[in-house]
């Protein structure tokens, strides 16, 4: 009689790296063979409006020898806006997005993460829009259908390159079977 199976749990890593990097990997199904097929960032441009704060928050640092005893003014406004604009610039890096052969999921926070997952076999439909910005900056929103409605996987914006992962996702799909394939002579004999 052989032994049971045993699942074997992998210990996740502690410390101050969970606040430095998502760690993707420590999310996958080694178990299963799970890998991953593209790790999506969110664009560049959600980093623009941080990046100008930090900006103004220097321009305010040099601004406090011009302004007398009323320095520590400057001062407060200059840290206040550098450390928020680099805060907001870390919680966008810290947002990710992945495609994996099994399933959809989003790893995002910094303090407190989260992380929402769906197998591709609940994904029953995807959308994807492109606002005016989005076209001119190269980035899209991809909008997710399943048949629970209320998932934390339901929108994703600032997605770069929308076109080429819009087909990677078709394809993973498409691969899954979990779409329906006809094939020329099923529509040549009216199958």
């Amino acid at each position: 009689m052989s032994a049971p199976v045993v699942p074997r749990f992998t210990q996740v890593k502690l410390g101050w790296s969970r606040f430095l990097d998502p760690h993707v990997d420590d999310r996958l199904i080694a178990e299963e063979g799970e890998y991953v097929l593209d790790e999506i960032r969110r664009h560049w441009v959600t980093r623009l409006w941080p990046a100008i704060r930090v900006l103004l928050g220097m321009a305010a640092l040099a601004a406090m020898p011009l302004l007398g005893h009323f320095w520590w003014a400057a001062m407060a406004l200059g840290l206040v806006l550098g450390v928020q604009g680099f805060w907001r610039m870390h919680v966008e890096y810290m947002d990710r997005f992945v495609v994996t052969n099994l399933r959809v999921f989003r790893v995002n926070g910094v303090l407190e993460q989260r992380f929402a997952s769906m197998p591709l076999s609940r994904v029953l439909d995807m959308s994807m829009q492109r606002p005016f910005w989005g076209q001119i900056f190269g980035y899209a929103s991809f909008v997710f259908e399943s048949a629970a409605q209320e998932q934390g996987l339901r929108e994703i914006d600032f997605v770069g390159e929308p076109d080429a992962r819009l087909h990677l996702f078709q394809q993973v799909v498409i691969r899954a079977g979990l779409t329906g394939r006809v094939d020329a002579a099923d529509i040549a004999s009216g199958d």
